[in-house]
């Protein structure tokens, strides 16, 4: 059986003191497996997902609102679903069923800051 490696990586970010950062930089998956990528962020009014591949811009894949109590399914493609969980730390993940090898690519996970006072 052939079984062919994807990676996936991240990237971190902090605006106005909320921040956001994967829980692993790099993933690896089997083709045709599920995958999960995860990212902590302290505080978002909305939560994002883009992937960008080598020498292209980044394409958006799926919003969250931060009270969103079910998974959201991705437009572009179905089989992507991002979801939050709020435990001691919040978390914004994104399941990718049924991988491909063109999935490999740099996913951003992204927040939309909730801001207080003097902006």
């Amino acid at each position: 059986m052939l079984h062919s490696a994807i990676l996936f990586s991240a990237f971190a970010y902090a605006a106005y003191g909320n921040e956001i950062k994967p829980t692993k930089l790099e993933e690896f998956a089997d083709e045709g497996s599920s995958v999960k990528l995860s990212c902590s962020y302290s505080s978002a009014l909305t939560l994002y997902w883009y992937r960008q591949y080598p020498g292209s811009a980044p394409e958006f894949i799926v919003f969250i609102p931060d009270g969103a109590k079910q998974p959201q399914e991705s437009n572009v493609d179905s089989r992507f679903t991002a979801k939050v969980t709020k435990n001691k730390e919040s978390h914004v993940d994104l399941e990718i069923s049924s991988a491909l090898i063109s999935d490999s690519a740099m996913y951003y996970c992204a927040l939309e800051p909730t801001v207080t006072g003097n902006t």
